[in-house]
């Protein structure tokens, strides 16, 4: 399993392994990076929700975040075994709000966590026996400001991951762009329909597809996708057939863990567990397409 791992993210191990410094420590523009994402919050568009709220005078977009609070950060090792163990920094606040969500205690609370002042973080990386550095959430991009100031006095030789819904604008994709080794995503809808129904976002598929395109471009990537009951032809199999036309040389890991969770039970189309014989249709139909499944 590792060996396909390794076929796949040959630049993430090279890190791993001290034949290869992290993005971020040759990114000669990561001061100049972290000044521009910054100066974004007094009109946000870090996200393709481009609220436009000014977050420097305490104004609320759809995330409702204002400064980074961190809920947890640990060594986790449930993540994918090329991970394994991650340093995890979980943020409070989403740019979705799915109805299905695990960590909605999380996501839908932007107040859940504490303020960790940048400096301090950098130092608990630097201290870290992790092979990575995992952003996560909730979601990572309300804190791409945040983020970036950190790893200006990072200096550890670290893979920094990117473990998003991909939802950002291409401004927030540059601002990425010489940073992140790894994108580790989340895909989950072949349907602009299924996306605002479940998770209140517009116009899903263009950006989300473009988004995936460009961290293929950047870096190194993995990409999740949770198989949802009754949803392998219309989000499954279209997301799936996506990546095996458009993405060479990804990880995929197809998802089977759903289960009702949230606001689910509003929505009875959902409000299941997934069946065993659509997973192993849509595990099946990922073999079939060649995808390097995790």
């Amino acid at each position: 399993m590792l060996s396909r791992a390794r076929k796949a993210l040959p630049d993430y191990f090279a890190i791993l392994g001290g034949r290869a410094r992290a993005k971020y420590l040759g990114c000669g523009a990561l001061p100049e990076k972290a000044g521009q994402a910054r100066s974004t919050l007094s009109s946000c568009r870090l996200c393709e929700r481009r609220c436009g709220v000014d977050r420097d005078s305490r104004e609320r977009g759809f995330c409702r975040v204002l400064e980074p609070r961190i809920s947890s950060e640990f060594l986790h090792f449930g993540e994918e075994p090329e991970f394994v163990p991650s340093y995890t920094i979980f943020f409070a606040g989403c740019t979705f709000s799915c109805a299905f969500c695990q960590n909605w205690d999380i996501s839908q609370n932007p107040k859940n966590g504490a303020v960790i002042r940048a400096e301090t973080l950098a130092r608990m990386i630097n201290d870290t026996p992790a092979r990575n550095v995992n952003w996560v959430g909730g979601e990572p991009t309300p804190n791409l400001p945040y983020i970036l100031e950190v790893l200006t006095h990072v200096k550890k030789n670290i893979p920094q991951v990117w473990n998003s819904n991909m939802y950002l604008t291409e401004e927030s994709m540059e601002l990425l762009d010489g940073v992140v080794d790894v994108y580790l995503t989340d895909f989950k809808y072949g349907s602009d329909a299924c996306a605002l129904k479940y998770s209140n976002a517009p116009k899903y598929w263009g950006v989300v597809t473009r988004n995936h395109a460009l961290a293929r471009e950047q870096a190194e990537l993995i990409v999740r996708h949770l198989v949802l009951p009754g949803h392998v032809e219309c989000c499954t199999k279209p997301v799936l057939a996506w990546i095996a036309e458009n993405l060479e040389n990804v990880r995929v890991n197809i998802m089977d863990q759903y289960h009702p969770e949230y606001k689910a039970r509003q929505f009875p189309d959902i409000n299941r567990k997934l069946d065993r014989n659509e997973f192993k249709e849509a595990y099946e139909y990922g073999m079939k397409l060649g995808l390097n499944l995790v």
